[in-house]
Order: C-alpha cells, then structure tokens, then sequence
C-alpha cells in the first residue's frame, strides 16, 4: 500500500486570500473549542469527540457549517494522536499517566480540512467552501497529477497557507499498488511520524497543564 501528497500550490486574488484567511481563522477557533473537551475527556476518538463537541461548536461558530464543524472535529483528533500517541512525543499518554493531560491551541493560521462535501475537482478546476459560499479556482495539474486523482483513493484534503497571499492545497491519496506516482510536486507522505520528540507542527501549541 503505497500513500502519496500532492501539493497545488492555488493562484489567489488580495479578496479571495482574505476569504481563505477568515476561513482559517475560523476553522482554528473551532479546534480551540474542542481542545478542553481532548484534555478533560481525555478522548480523541472521532465518533466520541463528535458526541462531545459538534454541538458547541455548531452554537458557537454557526458559520463554518455542519460539514466543516466535522472537519475539525478530524483535526482535532489528528493533531491529539500526534501529541498523546507519537512514540517520541514527550506528552505521550503512558508517560503522563494520571497527570492532567495538557492543552491543545491552534493557531490562526493553522490547515484547514476539507472532504468530497466541501471540495471537489473537476476538470482541473476546485469548488471550495469558505464562510461566504464557494470559491472556484483553476488547479496547474501535472499529468502526473491527473494519474494520481484518477487511479488512487483519495484520503484527506488540507489547505495550507504559506504565506499572507500564498496557499496550497495538498491532497492525500492511497494505492494498494506498489508503484511510484513521480513528478508534480509529489512526495511519500510521512504523516505524523514526521514530527518526533515535541517537533510539532508551527501552528500546534502545547500548553501542560500546572
């Protein structure tokens, strides 16, 4: 079983970048409200966070939607499994023990994820939710990337920003094959076993708890 990422990098306006932006920021307040529910219940398990927090967040935040409220809830819990479950993270459950687990905090311009409901390719070109209905962009895919999208299973969507007017879509994809997708700008995926002994990701704070 062979897992890829293909990176897109998306040609933005000054008025669809601030769009991007107010979605991001959005999507991050959302994962800051399911963080206490992580440390109190001690669960990162989506089916039991989803009964835990979709609500609140929906009351909260009724602007980023139902679907979008689901994906942080997928953010919440993957960033949990990088913390409380890496082998190297120095918060790792079986090392804290009965010690209160520490809290996550994601900052404004932490990944957004989307899925089939809230982003779809076709024809080279992206329909994407945001907070003000959908934004539509022309994708530069490669051959190599059209392959990709067309023979394997697609896994997870992120959006990425760069920069203040810079932003990337990297799509996830997975083949039972063990051949090589070369070329775009593809990469075997290391997932979270990239970032080891408290390396997180930028965006991903850490806050132990007194």
């Amino acid at each position: 079983m062979k897992t890829i990422s293909v990176r897109i990098p998306l040609s933005v306006t000054a008025e669809q970048a601030v769009r991007l932006q107010a979605l991001q920021r959005t999507f991050a307040q959302a994962c800051n409200l399911l963080a206490p529910l992580v440390r109190e219940h001690r669960c990162w398990n989506r089916v039991a966070l989803h009964h835990l927090g979709y609500r609140l967040v929906r009351q909260q935040l009724p602007a980023l939607g139902s679907q979008m409220a689901c994906n942080a809830i997928y953010s919440v819990c993957r960033a949990a499994r990088l913390v409380f479950q890496h082998p190297r993270s120095p918060f790792h459950i079986q090392r804290l023990g009965d010690k209160p687990l520490p809290l996550l905090r994601f900052a404004d311009d932490c990944p957004v994820y989307f899925d089939r409901h809230t982003l779809c390719v076709r024809q080279g070109r992206v329909s994407m939710y945001t907070l003000d209905g959908r934004l539509r962009f022309d994708l530069a895919l490669r051959p190599q990337d059209e392959e990709a999208f067309h023979t394997m299973r697609l896994i997870e969507i992120v959006l990425v920003a760069r920069a203040a007017h810079d932003f990337e879509l990297i799509f996830t994809l997975q083949s039972d094959s063990q051949s090589t997708v070369e070329g775009g700008d593809v990469t075997t995926l290391g997932a979270s076993a990239a970032h080891g002994a408290g390396n997180f990701p930028a965006y991903l704070m850490v806050e132990p708890t007194a």
